[in-house]
């Protein structure tokens, strides 16, 4: 077993009120200048929709991520922008020039070849067809814009209201907006009636997986995944601008400078932030507090195996099996043998995210079915519960009713299922119980007068464990939200 320690992200969705400020605090501050007005290292998604670039889910269209061979090896699933085939691996995804990847840290590995038909470094140079068209990259993320304030402001005064009309930030030339990082914000989906509508915000970054496929992809080795941390970062020295690694990523966070041809990506804050013990961006300027991170121990020997489980109903439990106790004294043991610092280990004893993902088991993985092992989960969204309920004829004192419910809820549990926990509802259906007996303590104890010690007990539930998850979740301050140490220097085997 070699322990290693990975910085983890968890996003509670109920608390995201879809301001976009985190977006424009990470736009501002990272991919503001020319050349890359498409990019957006955090954007957030009205769901159900379109997302950013549109349609990124559809696998079919955009291809990336991994997927299983015949005889069970994991090779690296043909993007729409050029087919990668890859060969079944033993070796590492990931590389760093600080000595970050060894062998077992990723699963897949390139197959190399120079001139093989269908090869990777063939596909670099071939564009495959798109449902039977080509499209533009401009197309599929969207054409900057922006307009002149003048226009309305300096207007003359006439009988026409007047309009500021949209030109490109790339040519100057007037343009029609026709897709963007927020296009479908606030559009609701239907249940079977307008009254049943719904909808939930989604806030995005790179996951920085442990099992990269954009790393794996890239011809030129300029991706790599930090083994101190886990962070993937991007060598812009040794970027060829192929392109691989953004057809890869099947959640669309590698992006190419319009101007540089480099690829560029979320850094999780690194420089001088993170590094430094400090929250993301991201984090730090999010109104509703919604993000928690922290440092988890995970045994990198154990990674191939849990991208290549065949059934992917149980990956939800697989990646949580990933995740090492860091009280265990084996385990602290294992991982200090392995060059993590004492201060890391003490950190991934009081990580929030580890709580969340695997005691308590409220946080969930997006896409888990891309197989690329993603370190940024999220909290489900109770949608209005005890009130629904009441009106659906439920008995909001009963745990028994309030629990078997979750159906009658406003977003279905199918889908949030459909990714947050690859098709599967049970996942999704044990966190919606859980916070709901977490509401039925809390509810308890504000209005009907007792200490909901016997509500608890009754749905099945510690309380003392329902308590401890209010407090992560509700009234957690920034110091118990963000456990993350200084950046360690890599040393050990």
């Amino acid at each position: 077993m070699r322990v290693r320690a990975h910085l983890m992200m968890v996003m509670a969705l109920d608390k995201c009120i879809g301001c976009h400020t985190c977006s424009v605090a990470c736009k501002r501050s990272w991919t503001s200048l020319e050349g890359s007005e498409h990019i957006w290292f955090n954007n957030v998604e009205t769901k159900p929709g379109s997302g950013y670039p549109r349609h990124w889910e559809d696998r079919e269209y955009w291809g990336g991520g991994w997927q299983l061979g015949p005889r069970g090896e994991l090779n690296l699933r043909p993007g729409g922008r050029g087919a990668n085939h890859v060969d079944d691996a033993a070796g590492s995804a990931g590389r760093s020039g600080d000595g970050a990847g060894r062998p077992g840290d990723g699963v897949g590995r390139s197959g190399g070849g120079s001139g093989a038909s269908g090869g990777k470094l063939g596909a670099v140079f071939r564009r495959a067809p798109l449902r039977g068209r080509d499209k533009s990259v401009a197309e599929d993320y969207y054409e900057a814009w922006t307009y002149e304030p003048s226009d309305l402001i300096e207007a003359p005064l006439t009988e026409r209201t007047p309009a500021a009309r949209p030109h490109s930030l790339a040519t100057g030339l007037p343009v029609s907006p026709h897709s963007g990082p927020n296009w479908d914000d606030d559009l609701a989906g239907v249940k079977s009636a307008y009254e049943q509508i719904f909808m939930l915000y989604l806030p995005r970054i790179c996951n920085h997986c442990l099992n990269p496929s954009c790393v794996a992809a890239c011809p030129s080795k300029a991706i790599y995944k930090r083994g101190s941390d886990g962070i993937v970062l991007v060598d812009d020295g040794k970027c060829r601008s192929h392109g691989v690694c953004q057809t890869a990523c099947p959640y669309r966070k590698v992006y190419l400078n319009r101007l540089s041809g480099k690829a560029e990506k979320c850094m999780f804050c690194l420089h001088g932030v993170t590094e430094g013990g400090f929250p993301t961006l991201c984090s730090r300027s999010c109104v509703g507090r919604i993000r928690s991170i922290g440092v988890v121990l995970y045994d990198a020997d154990a990674v191939p195996a849990a991208a290549k489980w065949a059934t992917e109903a149980d990956l939800v439990e697989v990646m949580r099996g990933l995740l090492l106790d860091p009280l265990d004294p084996a385990i602290t043991s294992a991982a200090e043998a392995s060059g993590v610092s004492h201060n890391w280990v003490e950190a991934a004893q009081h990580s929030p995210v580890y709580a969340l993902a695997k005691e308590l088991k409220v946080a969930l993985p997006l896409r888990p079915e891309f197989r690329t092992l993603p370190m940024v989960w999220y909290v489900p969204p109770l949608s209005p519960a005890v009130d629904v309920l009441e009106k659906n004829g439920y008995e909001a004192q009963d745990p028994d009713e309030v629990l078997t419910a979750v159906d009658a809820m406003r977003v279905p549990l199918g889908y949030l299922a459909g990714f947050l926990s690859a098709g599967t509802r049970a996942p999704v259906e044990d966190a919606l119980r859980k916070l709901v007996a977490m509401r039925g303590l809390k509810r308890h104890q504000q209005i009907y007068g007792d200490d909901g010690t016997q509500f608890a007990e009754r749905a099945g539930f510690d309380p003392n464990e329902l308590e401890r998850l209010f407090r992560l979740l509700a009234i957690a301050e920034s110091d118990t939200r963000y456990v993350i140490p200084a950046a360690q220097l890599e040393s050990g085997p």
